[in-house]
């Protein structure tokens, strides 16, 4: 009876190292754990070297639209530049050349002295004063328009040309006006003078 019982025991029937297997699949399954959690560690290093690689090739397409963007704008800035410094050049040659030509005409006029003309002939020096004064008139008149570059120089240029002018015309129409008026006043006496003759023979032939 015990030896049936023991027979019928299914857990009597188990090899002698069975608790072993136990253990070495309890092992087996550590070890699977471990070697998941490896994996997952190197998942996330390998997710982490994706994006910085990602990032790093959105930074080089960035260097790169940004180099061509910047390498055109500075080729047509370069080539704006040089024609605007071409053109200041030649501004500055052409101030340059008023300049020295108003500082020319500048020192002729102040050269000017009438009192030094005696023993001269004043008509002749008289006449080559005109002359410059006329010239330096027409160079003004001729190098005014391409001075001003702003309304405040073009206003200050009028303003130095307006009194200039205003007192040249001026100047010519008091002459006519004065020379009318002493005209006038040279010959009235003269008329007054005449009828008062005139009166006077009449008067003695009646």
């Amino acid at each position: 009876m015990a030896e049936r019982t023991r027979s019928d025991d299914p857990y009597l029937n188990l090899p002698e190292d069975a608790s072993l297997s136990g253990e070495l699949l309890d092992t087996q399954v550590q070890k699977a754990q471990e070697q998941l959690v490896a994996l997952k560690r190197q998942q996330d290093i390998i997710e982490r070297q994706k994006r910085e690689l990602e990032e790093l090739s959105r930074r080089q397409d960035q260097l790169h639209s940004g180099k061509t963007e910047m390498i055109e704008k500075l080729t047509r800035a370069l080539v704006v530049l040089e024609r605007e410094h071409l053109e200041t050049q030649r501004r500055v040659d052409l101030l340059t050349s008023i300049n020295d030509s108003f500082n020319g005409h500048l020192d002729q006029l102040e050269a000017i002295n009438p009192k030094a003309w005696e023993g001269l002939d004043i008509n002749k020096e008289l006449a080559k004063a005109l002359s410059a004064v006329d010239d330096a008139r027409s160079e003004f008149a001729r190098s005014l328009p391409k001075i001003g570059t702003t309304p405040s120089d073009e206003a200050d240029l009028a303003g130095a040309a307006g009194p200039f002018h205003a007192d040249y015309e001026a100047t010519s129409a008091k002459d006519f006006l004065y020379w009318l008026k002493a005209g006038v006043a040279f010959t009235l006496p003269l008329v007054v003078i005449g009828l008062l003759l005139v009166w006077a023979i009449s008067n003695a032939k009646a």
